[in-house]
């Protein structure tokens, strides 16, 4: 079962809403951007993702493979949502920001990133998205 889930970021200038279950399967990624970040993510269809407001207010910025595009608030500068490298076809949001209320739980998976390549190869992180 999925239910909604709303979330932002730290100024309220970008809002989302998530199609996710209450006990979410979360991905903790140690490469070098994520370490940095603090990210722990949900990964989920492009389709059960709606941005509710703040779209001019989202600037990106890509490194390396220049596939992830890791999109945050011009504002206050956090990142609530990015379009993974393991999942182009799907979005990635940040545990952090959803809303309270909502999660049930978390899942927490761990992915080696420093090793991408081959951490990918033995993984099924890109099925999250589909």
């Amino acid at each position: 079962m999925e239910i909604e889930h709303k979330g932002g970021c730290h100024c309220g200038a970008v809002r989302f809403k998530v199609q996710a279950p209450p006990l979410v399967h979360v991905v903790k990624c140690n490469c070098s951007i994520c370490v940095q970040k603090g990210l722990a993510c949900c990964i989920v269809p492009y389709s059960k993702f709606t941005l509710l407001q703040g779209e001019d207010n989202l600037t990106e910025y890509r490194f390396n493979t220049m596939v992830a595009k890791h999109t945050f608030c011009k504002t206050c500068g956090v990142e609530s949502f990015y379009t993974p490298r393991s999942n182009p076809d799907g979005i990635s949001v940040s545990i952090h920001c959803i809303d309270p209320g909502t999660v049930a739980g978390i899942e927490l998976e761990e992915f080696n990133g420093q090793e991408w390549e081959a951490s990918f190869a033995a993984s099924d992180i890109s099925k999250l998205s589909k």
